[in-house]
């Protein structure tokens, strides 16, 4: 292969037709943004529209419910990111945090199939939601089990005893993606229901929902979907289950009258149901300002251009950083990763600090791996190009062997 050039790669971005969406971005100059896969970055419209409803908050007072329609904003929004996942209106709703949506799915999934036991993941599913389901197995005193399996074994481990299969749809530590209807169809031919974590695929990629036959899914705000550090999440139920679905995490707003101040739960209809409390009306606003960075724009070409900066990361890693000692952990097909590549490395939190040190910025998951992350929207090719030549200088210079790149910090 000869060698790639940066004008060569500035050529590339010259013809990207999502070029023009970087623009919708508020971005230091002197900073290559590699964790759009952890945290978004700021949508230029997102302090434009928090002042708008905290003038409007100032003004209307209590109001604004009414005037504004606050009170209307976690299903409006729900219906915008239907489109990003492949599902209908009124199918989805913003609320809450995934960790929490992921609790009141399982006990609706597992009140669904009453009778069966168990919750089926994989091993290596991001920690919280096999947290979440291990508080269940103890919450419920062991009636309900949690099974967990590495992911090729996941079709055969598909037993009648399951309830739910729970999956992240991209693992987070190495990027590689499930697919989501071929596993989907075996947990329905063995009787149970496909709960999928979209945290870490939705706004990177189209998502057929509804096509796949999904039954239940979750998904943060705060990612590819640039709604801000801590942005609600969502959940989706297909249409089939929502006059079915009873949340045991039963809160007012999801009453089918809340303003009638009844104290017998009496479920909403529809998705409005899976709401539990007081919309965070300052949070909806940041990641409205989130999902409009979408607006108009072809999630194929997203795809697309997720998987031509992922294959360029990885051609100039191999060009630039051969003998370093980076071991790729992402599948070798690009094809079936997400829009992060992975490399493993014995010092990769000291390196990891010493590129953020140098402007890129990247992240470290335990215990060994550096994460670079391909926001389409946002990520030149360039940027690709330079983040790899800073990766180059921090391995051959071993500006990593610093005693203030090896002290971790809370959030790494």
């Amino acid at each position: 292969m000869s060698s790639i050039t940066r004008s060569a790669v500035e050529a590339m971005d010259a013809c990207d037709p999502l070029a023009s969406c970087r623009a919708r971005f508020a971005l230091p100059s002197n900073v290559v943004y590699l964790d759009g896969n952890s945290l978004g970055a700021l949508p230029v419209g997102a302090s434009a529209r928090l002042s708008e409803v905290v003038e409007a908050w100032g003004r209307d007072l209590i109001r604004g419910w009414n005037r504004r329609d606050w009170i209307g904003w976690p299903k409006r929004m729900g219906d915008r990111i239907a489109r990003l996942i492949g599902a209908r209106a009124g199918e989805v709703i913003v609320a809450d945090s995934t960790s929490v949506n992921v609790f009141k799915l399982l006990l609706a999934a597992l009140d669904l199939r009453r009778g069966r036991s168990v919750i089926l993941s994989e091993t290596d599913n991001f920690p919280t939601d096999l947290h979440v389901a291990q508080g269940l197995v103890h919450m419920l005193d062991k009636r309900v089990g949690l099974r967990t399996v590495d992911a090729p074994a996941l079709p055969g481990a598909l037993g009648r005893d399951v309830a739910v299969l729970m999956l992240t749809h991209v693992n987070y530590r190495t990027g590689g993606m499930h697919d989501m209807a071929a596993l989907t169809a075996a947990a329905h031919d063995a009787g149970a229901l496909a709960l999928w974590d979209l945290s870490h695929s939705a706004g990177a990629m189209p998502l057929a929902l509804d096509e796949a036959g999904v039954d239940l899914a979750v998904g943060g705000g705060y990612k590819f979907l640039n709604g801000g550090p801590g942005a609600p999440a969502y959940v989706f139920v297909a249409e089939r289950w929502l006059e079915r679905i009873r949340p045991a995490l039963s809160g007012w707003m999801g009453h089918a009258r809340p303003f009638d101040f009844d104290t017998t739960y009496e479920p909403a209809p529809g998705i409005e149901r899976l709401l539990v409390g007081t919309p965070p009306v300052l949070s909806l606003a940041a990641l409205d300002a989130g999902l409009e960075t979408f607006q108009g724009v072809d999630l194929a070409l997203v795809r697309a251009k997720s998987l031509a900066l992922g294959t360029l990361f990885r051609q100039l890693v191999e060009q630039e950083c051969d003998g370093f000692g980076l071991r790729l952990v992402s599948p070798l097909d690009p094809e079936r990763c997400g829009s992060q590549v992975c490399y493993a490395h014995a010092e990769g939190y000291a390196i990891m600090q010493a590129l953020i040190e140098n402007g890129v910025i990247g992240d470290f998951r335990a215990p060994n791996v550096l994460r670079f992350g391909f926001a389409p929207l946002y990520v030149r090719h360039v940027d690709v190009f330079d983040a790899v030549v800073a990766l180059r200088s921090v391995l051959s210079t071993r500006a990593w062997d610093d005693p203030r790149f090896r002290t971790r910090a809370l959030v790494t």
